[in-house]
């Protein structure tokens, strides 16, 4: 029999009320929290603690605090990855985030979801879906980035977009829903 933590994982309907999911975000809080509290002396203490709540983290990651997630385990990163203050990732499931990626303020990554009949949505269960966003990717501020997305090399998401439905290579996308506005050259 599966553990709700692997019907969570497996993207299958399972209760967040579940105990170890329970103590494992309020172990992704602590962290979180102190990283948020910490001032500018403490870059290098912060970026410890950062490593230790994402730990598949690349090199260079830097994140302005505040910062948000359920777990941090869920997030795994390239290189070079920034993401500007009050970024909040529900990462019930893999986001996974590849090298060069800019995410701007207010940037919401959503993995959780709920079913759309209102008995089951009624019964506390969720389920979720993970989140891909490729390399040189740039999220513009406030964005938010639904779940079961996956974002193509090199596209800029324009600043207040919803991005409800996956995008390929080289474009620009905005608006809600977002929609391609145009192909990037990328030469």
């Amino acid at each position: 029999m599966m553990t709700e933590k692997e019907h969570m994982l497996a993207g299958n309907m399972y209760n967040p009320m579940d105990e170890q999911l329970v103590k494992e975000r309020h172990q992704a809080r602590l962290l979180f929290h102190k990283i948020n509290s910490l001032n500018d002396d403490s870059k290098e203490e912060r970026n410890k603690l950062l490593y230790q709540l994402i730990e598949n983290a690349g090199k260079n990651l830097l994140i302005e605090p505040p910062f948000y997630c359920d777990y941090g385990y869920n997030i795994k990163t390239g290189d070079n990855v920034f993401m500007n203050f009050n970024c909040c990732i529900l990462d019930v499931t893999t986001v996974t985030l590849g090298n060069h990626v800019m995410i701007g303020p207010n940037v919401k990554i959503y993995t959780a979801t709920h079913p759309l009949e209102h008995t089951l949505r009624n019964s506390g269960k969720e389920f979720s879906k993970p989140i891909t966003i490729e390399n040189n990717v740039w999220i513009g501020g406030n964005a938010v980035i639904c779940p079961g997305v996956t974002i193509g090399d090199n596209v800029v998401i324009g600043a207040g977009s919803v991005v409800t439905k996956s995008f390929p290579n080289n474009v620009f996308i905005a608006g809600n829903p977002a929609k391609v506005i145009k192909t990037i050259n990328n030469i």
